[in-house]
């Protein structure tokens, strides 16, 4: 496979909604293209996209699926991302590597709660999007009513760019040239019409001449397509597409518009580099230049683990070749890697390239250093290079976890850092206040099938139960402490005095402690600093309070005495540690708890109960909306910790009908009574240890 001219590829990622067709869809682009000799089915669990052993038994997503294809001399390379809600950090990360977002709505769901998060982050990052209105099969749709509702939420620059026909059997493009035939609703002339009025706007030349004319028979065509691909960069455009997937309605027009009007990574939006020329520099923002020949930069957007091939790191390049059989350096690495087998990838099936140029999408294999986000260069004091860092979710469901057979220890360790390579919405931490082992993901869905792949994959047993609540401790008041540290063992003493001020830091601040040396006079010798700090700094991982992490103060030693003999710097860690300790009991700790902000989608019918049972777990109704099809979204902030059983109730009350997504949203004081009750439990536990 010969390196492609960047101009003729089109990378595009495939988003949006659960169960809105995304997966059928890209199996019939890949049939209509004789890419695949027959189509598959979710149902059948045999498609190009849902290969693993999960996706088939869950009939759903759960990690981005490369894909391409050839149409009308252009290489297109479409990535079939997942849309449970758990697994929205996959969708997301594929965000570097293409040029357009398509999201997928259901016809007849309409506007669902990804679909508006999707559009969102494509419009801060700056990507330009599309909408394609899958399943016009379906019988009772309210089409343009739909439409309506799109251009209602996402604004009057979302216009259709094909119209079905009266029985959507078939699809009508309207922007290569106007047509009289007959749609479904509007007109496939005055679409027409509308579309070219908005894209002319990029250009004075040609808005001069359409208003000259009256219409766009006389436009030069390549203009016009220029006019199309601008309007989509500069978000003055948002295509809406109709097709089925299930019939191949509209197959044909969206393949168009696939391979010959979105941009190419030479038209679109650049992915910014962030760069530090040296340790001391401020980070800069870096283009990457589409150039072949240029040195080599790309970004690692996926990694996986693949059964026959090994670990994997999905790339795009961004700047020169990488070549099969060449070195490369990988991030900040010194010692090259040599790229052994490149890879372009199809599905599960991984096809053996040469090499692969800007714009394209390969893989790597059998790389154990490779991991997401990594940049794959060569040199030139690329060392620092790295993308802008993307929003994705925070873990915040959590599980505390035990092995069941003690003895798979060792293979325990290698397995969950494999499953934390692949996915960067997965985390697990040991907390020293609660002593347990958490996982955290974004859902009771995300961490389930991370546990039934540690049980099928690895053969590894969890034992699991709800996680006690991460609390951080703070305080509200300045205050000041002292301490003496003394102790004689018949040879060489310990001696240490410290004494010290606190008050608490802003709480956004950056890293939520200062240390700040006030002394003067040489009360305390400077080289005793870092051990007073280090004992503070022990008191903030191990917490003052209840056990938990210290956060938000800033510190001063304004004096202490040392002794020139017996002062040690463990004497001063103690001295240091003690002194802390006494001056957060006088400044009016507080506990902080996660609150996190709910957005529920549910039949409106259950708004009333869904809102009431919020209230009971100290939530807030932040917003409500009425949605299509008798459906509204609450939105609600409440504390993390009243939130573990949320998904089975929701469920109780719904019938199954409702769901949620849910992120971090701040922290806040915990209520006085909370508090009091973590505290004792604290002292109790000391007590018995």
């Amino acid at each position: 496979m010969a390196v492609r001219n960047p101009a003729d590829i089109r990378n595009l990622a495939l988003v949006g909604q659960a169960s809105s067709g995304k997966t059928t869809l890209a199996e019939r682009l890949l049939f209509a293209t004789g890419t695949i000799p027959r189509m598959g089915s979710v149902e059948e669990g045999n498609t190009a996209s849902d290969f693993t052993d999960e996706e088939k038994h869950h009939k759903h997503s759960l990690r981005p699926s490369m894909l391409h294809f050839e149409h009308e001399g252009h290489m297109v390379n479409m990535i079939d991302a997942p849309g449970m809600p758990g697994f929205m950090g996959h969708a997301i990360s594929v965000f570097p590597a293409v040029e357009t977002v398509c999201v997928v709505v259901d016809a007849h769901k309409g506007i669902e709660t990804s679909t508006r998060r999707m559009m969102s982050l494509a419009e801060e990052r700056n990507l330009p999007r599309m909408i394609i209105i899958n399943k016009i099969d379906e019988q009772n749709l309210e089409l343009e009513e739909l439409v309506e509702q799109i251009r209602e939420e996402f604004g009057s620059i979302c216009l259709p760019i094909s119209l079905p026909s009266p029985d959507c059997s078939s699809v009508i493009g309207v922007f290569d040239e106007a047509s009289d035939e007959e749609t479904l609703f509007s007109s496939a002339a005055d679409a027409h019409q509308v579309i070219v009025e908005q894209i002319v706007e990029m250009q004075d030349d040609l808005m001069n001449q359409y208003l000259e004319d009256g219409d766009d028979s006389n436009l030069d065509k390549q203009k016009l397509h220029d006019a199309f691909e601008a309007a989509l960069r500069e978000s003055h455009l948002i295509p809406i597409c109709f097709c089925s997937a299930k019939t191949g309605a509209g197959t044909e027009n969206l393949l168009h518009m696939f391979a010959s009007l979105l941009p190419s990574p030479l038209e679109g939006n650049p992915r910014p580099f962030m760069v530090r020329e040296s340790e001391d520099a401020e980070e800069t923002e870096f283009h990457a230049d589409p150039d072949p020949s240029k040195p080599l930069i790309a970004n690692v957007f996926k990694v996986t683990t693949d059964p026959f091939v090994g670990k994997l790191g999905v790339f795009r390049v961004h700047q020169g070749t990488i070549k099969s059989k060449s070195e490369v350096l990988l991030a900040d690495h010194k010692k090259p890697i040599r790229i052994g087998h490149l890879l372009k990838r199809q599905g599960k099936e991984s096809i053996e390239v040469d090499a692969l140029g800007p714009g394209d999408i390969g893989a790597v294999s059998k790389i154990d250093d490779v991991f997401f986000d990594a940049v794959l260069h060569e040199g030139h004091n690329l060392d620092s290079l790295h993308l802008r860092p993307l929003p994705l979710p925070k873990p915040m469901y959590g599980l505390a976890i035990e092995l069941k057979n003690h003895a798979d220890e060792a293979k325990f360790s290698g397995a969950i850092h494999k499953l934390i390579a692949e996915d960067p919405c997965l985390t697990m931490n040991r907390i020293a206040a609660t002593k347990q082992t958490v996982l955290q993901g974004l859902g009771e869905l995300h961490l389930r099938i991370v546990l039934e792949r540690m049980k099928d994959q690895f053969g590894i047993d969890l034992e699991t139960s709800p996680p006690k609540v991460a609390y951080k401790e703070t305080i509200t008041g300045k205050a000041e402490g002292h301490h003496r540290h003394k102790k004689q063992t018949g040879g060489a003493g310990q001696f240490g005095e410290v004494y010290l001020r606190i008050e608490p830091l802003p709480a956004d601040h950056e890293t939520g402690f200062e240390f700040e040396n006030a002394t003067v006079g040489g009360s305390i010798p400077r080289q005793f600093m870092p051990a007073i700090e280090k004992g503070i700094r022990q008191t903030l991982e191990h917490g003052a309070v209840a056990g938990y992490p210290f956060t938000g103060v800033r510190v001063s030693v304004y004096d202490g005495k040392h002794h020139p003999v017996d002062s040690k710097e463990i004497a001063f860690i103690s001295a240091g540690k003690k002194a802390f300790i006494e001056a957060v009991n006088k400044a009016h700790p507080v506990l902080l708890e996660p609150i996190v902000t709910l957005e529920v989608s549910c039949p409106s019918n259950y708004m009333g109960d869904i809102a009431g049972d919020l209230s009971t777990k100290r939530g807030r109704v932040m917003d409500t909306r009425m949605l299509a099809g008798d459906m509204c979204v609450i939105v609600a902030q409440a504390p993390l910790s009243e939130l573990q059983n949320f998904s089975t109730e929701l469920k109780s009350i719904t019938g199954g009908a409702g769901s949620y997504e849910m992120e971090y949203s701040h922290d806040e004081n915990t209520p006085p009574h909370i508090q009091q009750a973590v505290v004792n439990a604290f002292e109790g536990h000391k007590d018995d240890d």
